[in-house]
């Protein structure tokens, strides 16, 4: 009885130890657990980062925008146009409420349309802003955790994975594009490549392991780059054919491991059929948004973009190793080199000069294999030649205008430079093979006491020099408020003075309250009825012109005589509006004309 007593002690007696976690302890543990995942901290590690360096953007988010008050005020739009669209009439998304009487006006840009989403939330001026600065940032964090979850999946280790990610997400040639939107939009470029790396089982390290294989991560790749190309073809468009160039790569591969080995390797029927559904999603998207942009250059012709662009953006040598000016290292050391480019904007091309080193030293020290790492040298050596558009042997052919002539769609990416985010996502490759055998060297240096010492040194110097060369010193101007005339006037209008140029952008992004129509716009090139428009409107108001709005359908003009100087509307408050029908109405300084 007693030895009996004695093993059965009360439950309170019981050591914690010996305790059978409950539910709820469990429960508590596998939140922990979650939490403290290396993709929990990669992606809450990517949104702290791109906050911090991103820094002012969220300082004023409902009033600033970072860059200049030009394309970032056109994205702001674009993304509020979209959510509004899907949600209101989904059928009338490509005519949007600018370029009026136009049709297809959505797509005289890259539309971003991937963000609609997010333009689904909130409504009006200030959420556009709000929206477009809280994008400016995940962008950036999207970025560094594809180009991490990339060079993971490839075979680096997670210090390789954070300074490719920092590397590629904030490289120098980024802060250039700080008002484009569009081309800082890249993170599913790698994210997607890492998805589909990971769903076939396939790394630089250790090759092809078919017991890897992961159907639903390819079918989500696709999908993802899916997601990308409806971000736009400006950058959309190389991912289309790196991605049938890889398809074609691995058919060859797989037949050739078929005829050498006299058996079919494996491949798996659930994995065909996720490439077959996914690759026709995406291969859906591509065309259904080419259809579009095809739309638009039919009917207006002069959206077509010659070659001439393309000659005239072309980077020399030198700007690969040239920073723009809104790098807080780099900038002002490298001015005298900005002077020697004809554009710096889209010729400022310097990926790092950490990343630069670090890429090079992974041709010779790395974990990936020697043919891998040759294989990537030679894409940087291809990518960077296509960069150098026509200043390649004088005339760029063979080479980028090659392309230009020969693949469909690729004569409208007028700047060359831009094949940077391949340029410097394949160093970022290549610069996390080598940091993963500093790693690799540092966990068995850590074993020996005399070396301890090193192991900080050997860690974080590399993630502090390339976050060191991603820190900015983009400005972040306020951007005009829309005025209350905007509101009282009736659609379709015209904003006056509609010069054609950044304040017609200004103007598109005040029509998100509410979004009526407007005749103005600006876009990469001028359509017929705009050009129509302000030549009528330059003596405005006067018989010839008011007769003309009407004959287009406008009801109303709205005039801002304080943003009128040096333009044909300077002095419109003093035009007389007798004898023409019309009326007109001043409030806050700003007019409104009733037609």
């Amino acid at each position: 009885m007693s030895s009996g007593s004695t093993n059965a002690l009360p439950p309170a007696e019981v050591a914690d130890h010996d305790r059978d976690p409950g539910p709820r302890d469990r429960g508590r543990r596998n939140r922990w657990r979650w939490l403290r995942h290396e993709w929990t901290t990669a992606v809450l590690g990517g949104l702290l980062l791109a906050v911090v360096l991103t820094w002012p953007t969220m300082r004023h988010p409902a009033t600033t925008v970072p860059g200049d008050i030009g394309d970032p005020t056109l994205q702001a739009w674009q993304m509020a146009w979209a959510g509004h669209a899907l949600l209101s009439n989904p059928f009338g998304l490509w005519n949007s409420n600018t370029f009026h009487p136009e049709t297809y006006t959505y797509a005289y840009s890259d539309t971003l349309l991937g963000y609609a989403p997010a333009g689904m939330l909130g409504s009006g001026f200030e959420a556009a802003l709000v929206r477009y600065n809280v994008m400016y940032v995940l962008v950036h964090a999207l970025a560094f955790v594809g180009a991490y979850a990339l060079v993971r999946q490839l075979g680096a280790g997670r210090w390789g994975g954070v300074v490719a990610g920092v590397a590629w997400a904030y490289a120098p040639w980024r802060l250039a594009h700080a008002g484009h939107l569009n081309i800082l939009s890249s993170g599913g470029i790698a994210l997607c490549l890492a998805m589909l790396a990971r769903g076939h089982g396939w790394s630089l390290r250790h090759g092809y392991r078919p017991e890897r294989r992961r159907p639903g991560w390819a079918l989500a790749g696709w999908l993802v780059a899916a997601w990308q190309i409806s971000l736009g073809f400006g950058i959309g468009l190389p991912l289309v054919y790196v991605l049938l160039g890889t398809v074609l790569v691995g058919l060859g591969g797989y037949g050739l491991a078929w005829w050498r080995r006299r058996e079919r390797p494996p491949f798996g029927r659930r994995l065909l059929a996720a490439d077959l559904a996914g690759g026709a999603v995406f291969g859906a998207v591509t065309l259904l948004l080419g259809l579009v942009y095809l739309r638009v250059v039919d009917l207006n012709p002069q959206a077509e973009r010659s070659l001439a662009w393309t000659e005239s953006l072309s980077p020399p040598l030198i700007g690969f190793i040239t920073a723009p000016a809104d790098s807080w290292l780099w900038g002002e050391r490298h001015a005298a080199a900005r002077e020697q480019l004809s554009w710096p904007p889209e010729m400022a091309l310097l990926p790092g000069m950490t990343l630069l080193w670090l890429g090079v030293t992974g041709l010779v020290v790395s974990v990936y294999r020697l043919r891998h790492r040759v294989a990537l040298g030679v894409a940087v050596l291809v990518t960077v030649l296509l960069g150098l558009g026509a200043t390649l042997g004088g005339d760029g052919d063979p080479g980028y205008l090659t392309l230009s002539r020969h693949l469909p769609g690729w004569d409208a990416l007028r700047t060359p430079g831009r094949m940077m985010h391949w340029t410097s996502l394949l160093l970022a490759v290549l610069a996390a093979g080598t940091v993963t055998v500093f790693a690799e060297a540092v966990r068995r240096w850590s074993t020996r006491g005399r070396l301890r010492f090193l192991v900080p040194v050997v860690l974080l110097l590399p993630l502090a020099l390339v976050t060191l060369e991603g820190v900015n010193r983009t400005a972040h101007p306020v951007v005009p408020p829309p005025p209350a005339a905007m509101r009282a006037a009736e659609e379709p209008m015209v904003v006056l003075p509609a010069t054609g140029g950044a304040y017609d952008l200004i103007f598109m992004l005040w029509t998100t309250d509410g979004f009526p129509r407007v005749t103005n716009g600006l876009a990469g090139f001028e359509p017929a009825t705009q050009a129509q428009t302000k030549a009528a409107t330059a003596a405005f108001p006067d018989p010839g012109s008011v007769a003309y709005l009407r004959s287009i359908g406008v009801r109303s003009v709205v005039a801002l005589p304080g943003w009128a100087a040096g333009t044909p509307w300077e002095g419109i408050a003093a035009r007389p509006v007798d004898g023409l029908g019309i009326t007109r109405e001043e409030i806050d300084g700003v007019l409104v004309y009733r037609l």
